[in-house]
């Protein structure tokens, strides 16, 4: 088993929160009944341990419904409309207990290795490869992000754009901004009776399916795994086959060693001639001098891109060759339309993202929950309840190795454990334990012991 990361820290990395705890709506069925209960049996209201109020650094125009969130919840909260970058987060973030992003801000090992009051992060959005998130877990670090939120605002803009392409609207409207009137048909098609081409048939590629068939679209698919389709749908089962069959291919894949540039030069040439590419899902899944060889040579018609490489920071930036050294080329080919990252960035889908992000990020630091964490064991225990005033939650996150539960069941012998659970992934196992009859007197005694185990990576109590 490897060791745990060392992570630099002024003072061992011993948290504990006091926050009254809110109810919030709840997004996913696994909490849903929890919170039934809760209604019931009103959970505890928690008080400090350590007098140190939690500070969220919010980053990024995220939501402001969900920084209200946290403000009703008692917590500090410093909202920025801007990424910030390593060097600047590196600067401030040891202010913080938790931060919230989107995908420009990066949290890297230097920046992990700098936060050391952090105790979860969360991506309000789909994606968390902007995350170093071996790092985070082996600092005791949860990561949640919003893995549904947005799918029907990427899906209705796949929609759009397969229409806009295939009658040029892109050319047509920057035209009669110049004053010039081009009225014509050729090259322009319906996308009735056309077949869409789907590279991952999750959440946005099932709910796409759906929209294009309504429009009279056949639609294929390819995934690595076998999956059922919604409606008339066919999944293939290889991707050169979709390639050859589609006359819109749409990308919506993860970041993976196994996904970058998995639509290059050879999948290019693969494709039907006069088809269209659409690519809404990571920046570096596609080969972008390759497409734009294959513009050029008006193998493709078209093409649609909302993600690339490497991004502005913020809005204003320019959109040039020191960003990614072929955008300007890109820029000026016909029939491509280009959007600055806008897939899910509705009012709907930032509403929902916020809702569920803040949800679980309250849910961490009010009750030690890591349901739905992307880098951590999934461990959850029903609320204290307002009887149980002298109730003590324990959040011990330690390294995965042979006696540490032996180790923290020593220290909690002469208390009654009402509940326990622990689980652990790869190198991070994650216990939640609720102790009875701790007096305010034990408690920091209590905290100590735990802390000095040998696998101690981060250690909390809620009380």
């Amino acid at each position: 088993m490897s060791s745990p990361l060392a992570i630099p820290s002024k003072s061992p990395r011993v948290v504990a929160a006091s926050i009254s705890p809110a109810s919030p709506q709840i997004l996913h069925d696994r909490l849903r009944k929890r919170d039934s209960i809760s209604a019931i049996r009103q959970p505890k209201v928690l008080h400090p341990v350590d007098n140190e109020d939690l500070r969220l650094l919010i980053l990024e125009n995220i939501s402001q419904e969900a920084v209200q969130v946290f403000r009703a919840q008692g917590f500090h909260v410093d909202h920025y409309k801007k990424a910030l970058s390593e060097d600047e987060l590196i600067d401030v973030i040891s202010q913080y207990h938790a931060i919230g992003i989107r995908s420009k801000t990066k949290i890297t090992e230097r920046v992990i290795k700098a936060a050391t009051k952090l105790l979860v992060i969360g991506c309000f959005c789909i994606g968390t490869n902007q995350v170093d998130l071996v790092t985070a877990g082996k600092a005791g670090i949860p990561v949640f992000n919003s893995p549904f939120s947005n799918s029907r605002s990427v899906a209705e803009l796949v929609v759009s754009e397969m229409i806009a392409l295939s009658r040029q609207l892109v050319e047509r409207s920057h035209e009669m901004r110049q004053g010039i009137w081009n009225k014509q048909s050729k090259g322009c098609w319906e996308v009735r009776g056309k077949t869409l081409g789907i590279i991952g048939y999750g959440h946005i590629g099932s709910q796409l399916s759906v929209l294009a068939e309504a429009l009279g679209m056949r639609v294929i698919f390819y995934d690595v795994v076998n999956i059922m389709p919604l409606g008339s749908a066919r999944q293939v089962n290889a991707l050169p086959t979709l390639l050859a069959e589609s006359d819109f291919v749409t990308l919506h894949v993860p970041e993976l060693p196994e996904t970058i540039n998995m639509i290059g030069s050879r999948e290019l040439a693969q494709m039907k001639m006069g088809s269209y590419l659409i690519n809404n899902a990571r920046g570096r899944v596609v080969d972008i001098p390759a497409l734009i060889e294959a513009l050029r040579s008006n193998h493709l018609a078209g093409a649609a891109i909302d993600v690339y490489p490497q991004e502005p920071g913020s809005n204003g930036a320019p959109f040039d060759d020191q960003i990614n050294a072929w955008s300007s080329t890109l820029r000026s080919l016909p029939n491509v339309i280009l959007t600055p990252h806008i897939g899910g960035s509705t009012e709907e889908a930032q509403r929902m993202i916020g809702e569920e992000v803040s949800l679980a990020l309250s849910r961490y630091l009010n009750y030690g929950s890591t349901l739905g964490a992307v880098n951590f064991p999934e461990v959850d225990l029903r609320a204290i309840t307002a009887e149980q005033g002298n109730h003590v939650r324990v959040c011990h996150v330690h390294s995965n190795q042979p006696g540490v539960l032996k180790q923290v069941n020593e220290v909690l012998s002469p208390y009654n454990v009402e509940k326990q659970y622990s689980d652990s992934k790869g190198d991070v196992a994650y216990l939640l334990a609720d102790i009875a009859d701790v007096s305010p007197q034990d408690v920091n005694k209590l905290r100590e012991m735990i802390q000095h185990t040998s696998a101690n990576i981060l250690t909390r109590l809620l009380a």
